[in-house]
């Protein structure tokens, strides 16, 4: 391959940017605009051409860096789901028992959809389309979090404390009113003050994972 030229028509080694080009952001700030590109406009209409305008770089960097727009998106995901990941882990492992475990599951899940309301908002995208990327969210996200808190939902039904549902009817009574902390042009036609901040929004999840815990486990707090 030719060696690209400089603005002043000499050749320009690989890899070094002209005198005019536009400093590379920081990979943290580069996964968060990846982030909310995909968000805002989902995986299909998130195109090259448009991540790099969002991200302020060159029109190949995508493909440069991170190989495709497969690959990116996957890096956005895991440097969202990591820190999740690692705190949900911290709860299974806790000790406590069932009943608190299923609390306190719902709880950190809700907490998690008001600090990263964009990662809620490509989740939702995604978990209604069957692709290699629901795939990727089943094994890394969705799997690890269900499997070691199963056999608690189960010692709980078989004990009367919870209804006895399938593991999917019981996954999407936890999941959908995520819709509640950030579809938040309808809450506030529905009478969710303003402005939102984000105190008020931890007291939102507080209130939907009582809400939500509260009937599953036939609690009634006051």
């Amino acid at each position: 391959m030719a060696a690209a030229e400089s603005h002043t028509g000499e050749p320009r080694g690989p890899g070094r940017p002209g005198a005019s080009a536009r400093p590379v952001p920081e990979e943290t700030e580069i996964l968060r605009r990846g982030m909310e590109t995909f968000a805002e406009l989902g995986y299909e209409r998130t195109t090259a051409r448009e991540l790099a305008k969002r991200l302020g770089v060159s029109h190949n960097f995508i493909h440069d860096r991170y190989g495709s727009k497969a690959n990116f998106w996957r890096a956005v995901v895991d440097v969202l789901l990591a820190d999740d990941q690692l705190e949900r882990r911290e709860l299974l492992d806790s000790g406590v028992d069932d009943a608190e475990l299923v609390r306190a599951v719902i709880v950190h899940f809700y907490q998690s959809a008001v600090e990263a309301p964009l990662l809620a908002r490509l989740l939702a995208d995604e978990f209604g389309r069957e692709s290699e990327r629901l795939d990727y969210l089943y094994d890394r996200y969705v799997a690890p979090t269900l499997e070691p808190l199963v056999p608690a939902v189960e010692r709980l039904m078989a004990a009367g404390r919870m209804p006895k549902v399938t593991l999917d009817v019981l996954f999407f009574a936890v999941i959908s009113p995520v819709a509640g902390l950030v579809q938040l042009p309808l809450a506030h036609r529905l009478g969710r003050p303003r402005p939102v901040t984000a105190e008020s929004q931890a007291r939102t999840a507080r209130d939907l994972a009582n809400l939500i815990a509260g009937g599953l486990l036939g609690e009634h707090p006051h």
